[in-house]
């Protein structure tokens, strides 16, 4: 088999990629390890970024979230037993976030993918890329109990942070930037209308505490802990009791309890890969970068990437100039290394370091203090909780 670009992943940046290839006429074949089944159903984030939302409406993925999506304009920050909301629309100019989980984002496009006829092959493990320095790079799969190979004029790795694209790469011609975080989140997602109407960031002596949602039906929670946390220690009246007491806050406010359907720990930590092209194999999303949870960029990042790796492609193989992928790389780690030291920043402000001292934490509280009295502290955090213009 042979097409325009191979893409190895079948998460929303991989998805996204193949839709607006296909929207400018450059074919693309989709290489998924796992089953739609588990495609469809993984939990991930369920932030949107303004211009991710405006990218998904273009591209023809945007019916069902404008739909079901939940718009918000501010968010709060709590501590010190008060709210404070940041108003993120009258800080931005009008911009907003859609609360919309990547996993209804991915079923859109795969949708739109299988009403296409395109093709993407679920079950398909891919063994190597090979030949990726040379202008007929090829992919080497098994699928269906057998192996294949892909032939293409360009490689995308779309396929996480341990998967087979950014592995390619020769040691001595990719360098990696990580830091790992002293704690991570036990997460949550429960059968209660959210007691909220926008997103409480809650940062506690205890350790920091977000409240989302996922639908009017549906809340998302979740906790900071140690990051070698079991969550089969955490019954449910545990995590709720929790919860309650990070969240508490002078005044009527109180947390609605419900049944919870799913329980998770993920562990927090930054890591970039550079560069993010090696001959022509072009890596994107969690493949080339990883950030802490604490900023909602993750999926937004993807779809930064993959708007610029659309663009950039199109003209390669449609019009044979190179030039917007020499500048791939780049282009989008100047956006990948802002949003890095957004969710590093957000992650620092809002979390208990255990092994911070009193004077630590008295530069955590003046921090907070700071940003929720001055419209330019809380203009920055707006501007780039939204996203900064694509």
């Amino acid at each position: 088999m042979r097409t325009s670009v191979a893409i190895i992943g079948a998460g929303p940046a991989g998805l996204l990629l193949a839709r607006l290839l296909q929207q400018r006429g450059v074919e693309s074949v989709v290489l998924e390890s796992r089953s739609r089944e588990h495609v469809e159903h993984r939990q991930r984030a369920g932030i949107l970024e303004q211009g991710t939302v405006d990218v998904l409406r273009a591209c023809g993925a945007g019916e069902r979230m404008d739909r079901e999506g939940l718009v918000h304009d501010g968010i709060e920050l709590r501590f010190g037993g008060t709210g404070h909301r940041i108003d993120l629309a009258a800080l931005t100019g009008g911009r907003q976030v859609m609360v919309y989980a990547q996993t209804e984002v991915v079923r859109d496009l795969v949708a739109l993918r299988a009403e296409s006829g395109a093709p993407l092959l679920f079950e398909a493990e891919v063994l190597e890329v090979l030949d990726a320095e040379t202008e007929h790079p090829r992919v080497r799969y098994r699928h269906a109990g057998a192996e294949h190979v892909l032939d293409a004029d360009y490689v995308v790795g779309a396929d996480g942070f341990h998967g087979v694209g950014r592995k390619t790469i020769p040691a001595d011609r990719v360098r990696t930037y990580e830091r790992t975080y002293p704690f991570a989140w036990l997460g949550i997602l429960a059968d209660v209308a959210p007691s909220t109407e926008e997103l409480i960031y809650a940062c506690h002596e205890r350790g920091f505490a977000l409240h989302s949602m996922r639908t009017p039906q549906v809340s998302r929670l979740y906790l900071q802990v140690p990051p070698d946390t079991d969550a089969r220690d955490w019954p449910d009246d545990r995590i709720w009791d929790e919860l309650d007491l990070r969240f508490a806050v002078d005044g009527d406010w109180r947390l609605e309890r419900g049944p919870i359907t799913d329980k998770s720990v993920t562990p927090m930590r930054s890591f970039v890969a550079e560069p993010l092209r090696y001959g022509r194999l072009l890596l994107a999303g969690d493949a080339a970068h990883i950030v802490p949870p604490t900023g909602a960029k993750g999926l937004n990042l993807a779809v930064a990437d993959v708007t610029l790796l659309a663009q950039a492609l199109t003209a390669a193989v449609g019009h044979g100039d190179d030039r917007a992928l020499e500048s791939y790389s780049d282009t989008a780690l100047r956006r990948v290394w802002r949003a890095e030291h957004f969710s590093y920043s957000m992650t620092t402000l809002l979390h208990t370091d255990p092994a911070a001292d009193d004077f630590a934490r008295r530069l955590q509280r003046s921090h907070l203090d700071y940003v929720v009295a001055s419209t330019a502290a809380a203009t920055s955090l707006a501007e780039n909780y939204v996203g900064l213009e694509l």
